[in-house]
C-alpha cells in the first residue's frame, strides 16, 4: 500500500478540505450508510445533501467528520478500503472496547473525538511492526 502520511499533513487536510470533500471521502471509502452513522445523523441520505452542498453538517457533526477523516485517510492508505470499514466498526482496546465508528457518533466533546486519530497510529504501529 502507499507510504505513511505526515501527522501534521493529515491534520492540515482534515482542517482546510470543506466539509463537502471530507464527506466525500468518507462515503467513498466507507460507504453512505457508515458515513452517515459516524457524522451522528440517521438518514444516510444526508451525507449525498452534504457532498452536493445543499447542506451543511452542524458543527458536532463536521467535527466527527474531520476526526473520522484523518483515521479513515490513515487506514485507507495503508491497507484499504475493507481494512478500514473492519477497523471503524470493530472492537477497539485503545478505546476500552468501543468501536471508533460508536465513539465518534456518540462523543459529547472533544476530549473523546480526540482519541480516535491516536487509535488509528497504534492500530498502523501495531501490524508495521510484526
Amino acid at each position: 500500500m502507499a507510504e505513511a502520511i505526515a501527522p501534521e499533513q493529515l491534520s492540515a487536510e482534515a482542517v482546510r478540505l470543506p466539509i463537502t470533500e471530507i464527506a466525500s471521502f468518507m462515503r467513498e471509502h466507507l460507504g453512505q450508510r457508515k458515513t452517515a452513522y459516524i457524522g451522528g445523523v440517521n438518514d444516510p441520505k444526508m451525507v449525498a445533501r452534504w457532498i452536493a452542498g445543499h447542506s451543511t453538517p452542524r458543527d458536532h457533526a463536521q467535527r466527527r467528520l474531520r476526526e473520522g477523516y484523518q483515521a479513515a485517510r490513515l487506514l485507507v492508505s495503508a491497507y484499504g478500503d475493507e481494512t478500514a470499514q473492519a477497523w471503524f466498526f470493530g472492537s477497539n482496546a485503545q478505546l476500552d472496547g468501543e468501536a471508533p465508528a460508536y465513539v465518534l457518533r456518540h462523543a459529547r466533546d472533544w476530549e473523546e473525538l480526540r482519541l480516535i486519530v491516536p487509535a488509528a497510529h497504534a492500530f498502523l504501529s501495531l501490524w508495521r511492526s510484526q
